[in-house]
């Protein structure tokens, strides 16, 4: 779904209005002063950046006019919240708010089951990554997080973890034209070289062997027949079948 060409919640993407840096510290520092006509237009200014932070949630089943509503309360936060004594770029500032408001909302209406206290954990560590947020007008590091609520890292890692939103191996995450790169493709294994060349070197050793023996094998592991079976079929005895089960897989062990 291209999210710049259709509505969402009324709004008409492809009309919305993007503000300069300039226009952006202009108009927050009317909203510091109380400016309500200032608040509305910088929130409407900045209604784009929310759709670009709702893309990444994408593919999750999710309403995209629950996400962007959700994504506006993210951006409301981080207009009344930021500080423009400090060096940052508003966007800079209001982009993981957006995000932190949106993994808030995905969390509390995740069907996966987390213990309370579990759960009590990790929103006392978004509260704390909120607040370090604030201060420092970055998103903080794990670390910081657990130094702010005195517990070890490990602990605070599960916690927030046990809280993300499931992503399926399906979703998309990049695409460019009729090629698309799913989660699937980033998954690596460490063993993968070697689970390939393990492949290669089965397929050489059975290309070793007989005909009979190749069909005894197919049957036997792949079909998952018992060897009276095998021996019906073919039309053998069931110690033929097991002799030449054997001197096959003695042959194929060798061989890797």
């Amino acid at each position: 779904m291209q999210y710049n060409k259709v509505e969402i919640c009324g709004v008409n993407t492809s009309k919305l209005t993007v503000l300069t840096e300039a226009e952006k510290e202009k108009l927050l520092r009317r909203v510091k002063d109380g400016d309500e006509k200032a608040r509305e237009e910088l929130i409407n200014g900045n209604l784009r950046l929310v759709l670009s932070v709702i893309q990444r949630f994408t593919g999750r089943g999710e309403n995209p006019d629950d996400l962007f509503q959700v994504g506006c309360i993210g951006l409301i936060k981080s207009i009344d919240n930021f500080d423009i004594s400090q060096n940052v770029r508003f966007s800079t500032y209001a982009v993981p708010m957006i995000i932190g408001e949106i993994r808030r909302y995905l969390r509390d209406n995740n069907s996966i089951r987390v213990s309370r206290s579990m759960r009590d954990l990790a929103y006392k560590a978004m509260q704390a990554k909120e607040r370090l947020t604030n201060m420092h007008q970055r998103e903080p590091s794990i670390e910081e997080v657990a130094k702010e609520l005195e517990l070890p890292r490990a602990d605070v890692v599960l916690a927030l973890e046990s809280i993300v939103e499931p992503v399926s191996l399906y979703e998309p995450v990049y695409s460019d034209g009729g090629d698309t790169i799913f989660v699937l493709d980033q998954v690596g294994d460490k063993n993968d070289d070697i689970n390939w060349m393990d492949e290669i070197a089965l397929k050489e050793a059975i290309k070793g062997l007989s005909e009979r023996e190749k069909k005894i094998l197919t049957m036997r592991f792949f079909a998952g027949k018992t060897q009276m079976e095998v021996a019906e079929e073919i039309g053998i005895s069931q110690a033929q079948v097991s002799r030449l089960e054997k001197g096959a897989l003695y042959r194929v062990k060798n061989h890797l």
